[in-house]
């Protein structure tokens, strides 16, 4: 799965510290950066987006948005290949998704403040649960022998992110780990999956970046969404409603409808590999169930 959105890092910097106990300080281009993204929250706010009631009266759905949305959300992308920009088409793909379980290691950047570690560590933990309740998938956070490596890295930290990825992805490609290196502001966050030769639609590894400088309800918002990109659902539809699978920014964190994606997604009745029109009959008879429909 390629990032959603593709930066061109300038040059690399140098001379950062370790992450450990000791925290470096952000530089002042990292603090003009944090002001930034809150001038941006504050501005999604007074206009009513980044929604945190997942849906309402409002956001009526029905199992024939289910069915079209999971099928766009799931099975459709913006990316070609490897390629780190939008194509402008779409592609269809297959179904793709974990079947070993999903452990989650969080990882600092030296710039992140111990109390926002904290803080970070804390909502990871709670959404992985909610994500293995949600699919029925073991989803956790892990200390040790991780598999989704989510960072929360600030402006400064792409050296040090860089360097772990090497440690802990061996053969990832140059292009990738340039993601991490100074995005431009306008890069919020991002997630890729591997996938191996002997089992395309299997994902085994990912990673993901999350922004340092982003305020909380910013900072959560990237986080439901890109950990639930990275299950498998890779794509976003401005069909979706309610759903954080939208680049409209009306709703921040996961909503009622998404839940119900990600059920789907691990139905065990879908398997990895189908294509769309493959899974079509099989996604109408779930969707149809999930809304409390007759057969």
């Amino acid at each position: 799965m390629p990032p959603r959105t593709s930066p061109v890092p300038p040059a690399r910097p140098a001379g950062l510290a370790p992450a450990g106990s000791e925290v470096v300080a952000a530089s002042a281009a990292s603090q003009d950066l944090a002001r930034y993204y809150s001038a941006v929250q504050n501005d999604l706010l007074t206009r009513g987006l980044l929604r945190t009631d997942g849906g309402g009266p409002d956001t009526p759905y029905d199992a024939e948005d289910l069915e079209r949305n999971f099928v766009n959300i799931a099975f459709f992308n913006e990316y070609s290949g490897n390629a780190p920009v939008p194509t402008g088409g779409r592609s269809s793909g297959r179904l793709s998704r974990w079947t070993a379980p999903v452990r989650i290691g969080v990882e600092f950047g030296p710039t992140v403040p111990l109390d926002r570690r904290d803080k970070d560590r804390a909502s990871i933990q709670s959404y992985a649960t909610r994500l293995g309740r949600l699919t029925g998938h073991p989803v956790s956070t892990a200390e040790r022998n991780a598999n989704f490596h989510v960072f929360v890295a600030g402006l400064d930290d792409g050296p040090f992110v860089q360097d772990r990825l090497r440690r802990l992805v061996p053969g990832i490609s140059e292009q990738q780990l340039d993601l991490f290196v100074n995005l431009p502001r306008d890069f919020y966050c991002f997630v890729f999956a591997a996938t191996s030769a002997d089992a395309p639609y299997t994902y085994m590894r990912a990673v993901a970046l999350i922004r340092a400088e982003h305020p909380d309800l910013v900072r959560l918002s990237c986080v439901h969404e890109e950990i639930a990109q990275g299950l498998g659902l890779s794509n976003d539809s401005p069909g979706a409603r309610p759903s954080i699978f939208n680049d409209d920014d009306e709703f921040a964190l996961l909503t009622s409808q998404d839940e119900i994606l990600l059920a789907m997604l691990y139905d065990k009745r879908l398997s990895q590999g189908m294509s769309a029109e493959e899974a079509r009959p099989v996604i109408r008879i779930i969707a149809r169930e999930k809304m409390g429909l007759s057969l």
